[in-house]
């Protein structure tokens, strides 16, 4: 009985390695390897991408968007002048999602990480000049969590100041200006007097995510509800960012402009209830004000335009600028958002990210009252959240449908070599 199971067995072995010799000879090309890589590979039986987030099967599209807002591939030329910004919204899983690109990206020349430093040096190949501008490659170079205002009028000047002399625009020799001598509300005011001048001469440009200065500027969402909570428990353990500028049109906002929240050093210890009490609360909407130009309405001035007409243009301003950034992420979804960046600029990632969901957020139960509260208070941000969500899918599936089709394209051309040999 041994003997016959053992016979057995060897025949259906030497079945297996005969068709395995079969389709060598019959199929020899590299599609077919990777039709029997996947054939042979546990992660074939479930599509990992849906399999990640529970997205579900059929994406119903809220939002009519252009095959132009869809289609996002950059030829990103990290030997030459472009370079990669990423605008790092407070617990959205942006430390996480920064430590993937200056860690986990495969480059001709990687970026140098040195235990016990928090920064990398991420230069391009062949050159002591960075191709990332990140917390995690330049610091925090523009202010600490630098919004959307902030960046497109600081990261020109810092990259120009990081260029050789005498690469450096004519602009910085102006004998009217010492550098030294001025506050940072005087430079903010002075870099936005040059970039003006450089928007006026550059306002036809199309961008596609892309500014005339080639300049990619990326960023990661999150459910604002959770984000909400994930800032009330960092502020409850004593997060200030005291150093943020939040410079809007040359200068930082008065005290009158943007009251503290607490009296002390810090708000460490405070309840939730008392987190959302305050009206002059950052937490509040946050995304939606990362995003949006500020100078649109007057930055922290709230005189300057009704509340209603207000919160209609930071909605509106922070919903373009984030259709027209070269790649956003959504923190619920990172296989997705890993697929989306590479698919976007041609990298690919060393190691596949990790969907957590057990956060400090998630352990925070709340009740329907105050889930309800949250929501109203960052209700432009549960609104750009649903518009983001449902760009960042229908993205997700058009460059799915892309893939296919340039593998049914490849099989085709295979099939075609065969039946003429």
């Amino acid at each position: 009985m041994e003997d016959r199971s053992h016979k057995v067995l060897l025949a259906l072995v030497m079945l297996f390695l005969f068709a395995v010799i079969v389709l060598q000879y019959v199929c020899p090309g590299t599609e077919c390897q990777l039709l029997r890589l996947r054939a042979l590979s546990p992660a074939a039986v479930a599509d990992p991408y849906r399999a990640e987030d529970e997205t579900p099967a059929r994406f119903v599209p809220r939002f009519n968007f252009s095959a132009g807002d869809l289609l996002r591939r950059v030829d990103f030329n990290i030997k030459g002048d472009d370079l990669i910004v990423f605008l790092h919204i407070q617990k959205t899983g942006g430390t996480t999602f920064g430590r993937h690109l200056v860690r986990n990206i495969q480059l001709e020349q990687p970026c140098e990480c040195r235990a016990g430093q928090k920064k990398c040096t991420c230069h391009r190949p062949g050159k002591r000049e960075t191709w990332l501008f990140s917390r995690f490659s330049t610091g925090w170079s523009c202010g600490l969590h630098a919004d959307w205002t902030e960046l497109t009028n600081c990261v020109p000047s810092v990259v120009d100041s990081k260029k050789e002399v005498r690469l450096r625009p004519s602009r910085w020799k102006s004998p009217l200006f010492s550098v030294s001598a001025m506050g940072s509300a005087d430079i903010y005011g002075f870099i936005n007097v040059c970039w003006e001048l450089t928007e006026m001469l550059t306002a036809n440009t199309e961008h596609d995510g892309k500014d005339p200065w080639n300049f990619y500027y990326i960023t990661i969402l999150r459910d604002p509800v959770s984000r909400y909570l994930s800032e009330w428990r960092h502020v409850q353990r004593g997060a200030t960012w005291k150093a943020s500028l939040h410079v809007c049109d040359g200068r930082s906002p008065t005290t009158e402009e943007l009251p503290s929240c607490y009296a002390g050093d810090d708000w460490s210890g405070c309840s939730l209830q008392e987190f959302m009490d305050c009206p002059y609360n950052l937490a509040n909407n946050r995304q939606v004000r990362m995003l949006s130009d500020l100078s649109l309405v007057g930055c922290y001035n709230l005189s300057v335009m009704p509340e209603e007409q207000r919160n209609k243009v930071l909605l509106d301003s922070a919903k373009e600028n984030l259709k027209r950034m070269a790649f956003f992420g959504l923190t619920e979804f990172q296989r997705k958002t890993q697929y989306l960046f590479e698919k976007t600029f041609n990298m690919n990632f060393i190691s596949p990210f990790t969907q957590y969901n057990s956060t400090r957020a998630s352990s925070v139960e709340i009740d329907q009252q105050t889930q309800q509260r949250i929501e109203a208070l960052n209700f432009l941000d549960m609104e750009l959240y649903d518009y983001a969500k449902d760009l960042f899918l229908q993205r997700y599936q058009y460059m799915r449908q892309k893939e296919h089709q340039e593998a049914r394209r490849k099989r085709q051309e295979q099939r075609k070599i065969l039946r003429a040999k």
